[in-house]
């Protein structure tokens, strides 16, 4: 059976997320109007509402059920 690779991650998922939206979007910039633009933009948004949410996630203000 093979081994998995595992590695550990050096930045936080906020920050990865951050860092590829900031990247589609800069792509979506250079393409003309169309799907594949849009396609970029749609992934740009979606990967900022997932930092927004893990961040959210993360607030101290956020209570585990009791």
């Amino acid at each position: 059976m093979q081994k998995r690779r595992r590695f550990k991650q050096t930045l936080s998922l906020e920050v990865r997320l951050d860092d590829e939206a900031r990247r589609l979007r800069e792509e979506a910039e250079l393409l003309p109007h169309g799907p594949v633009r849009e396609e970029a933009l749609r992934r740009a948004r979606q990967a900022e509402t997932a930092s927004h949410v893990s961040d959210w996630l993360r607030s101290p203000g956020l209570q585990p059920p009791k």
